[in-house]
């Protein structure tokens, strides 16, 4: 598999992301990285990092992960749990698969600051659209 060749197709493609400036980093099986650059307009009324972008970072992150095990895998679930604001230059979500079968997948997303603190976590239901890669 080619996991660089799935990272640029989903960067290019994710419209959404893109226009947020949210990008993937690294993909892997069951794994992926997204980082998101804090710009002004990501902040809401108490300065701090909206929480409608924190969870689209870290929904990104999902993407890359389970479409580099292998499958077409879209988001069924999500559940964030905000553990403190989201602050300094910029955030890095982390996803990890911790199960997947034919049809459903359970991943991860941790969201860390600048300073390695982790901000959120979004644990995601995902649901197996194909079970053949997204490109």
């Amino acid at each position: 598999m080619d996991f660089g060749k799935i990272k640029d197709f989903l960067n290019q493609e994710d419209k959404f992301c893109r226009f947020c400036g949210i990008e993937l980093t690294e993909v892997g099986d069951g794994y992926a990285e997204a980082v998101m650059n804090i710009a002004g307009h990501m902040l809401n009324g108490r300065q701090v990092v909206q929480g409608g972008a924190i969870m689209t970072l870290a929904d990104f992150a999902y993407a890359g992960a389970v479409n580099g095990s292998g499958v077409t895998g879209v988001s069924l679930n999500c559940t964030t749990n905000f553990i403190r604001p989201g602050t300094g230059k910029y955030l890095k979500a982390v996803c990890r698969r911790v199960s997947q079968g034919k049809k459903t997948a359970v991943y991860v997303s941790e969201v860390f600051n600048d300073e390695n603190k982790l901000v959120a976590v979004m644990n995601i239901t995902g649901f197996i659209v194909d079970d053949k890669p997204i490109i």
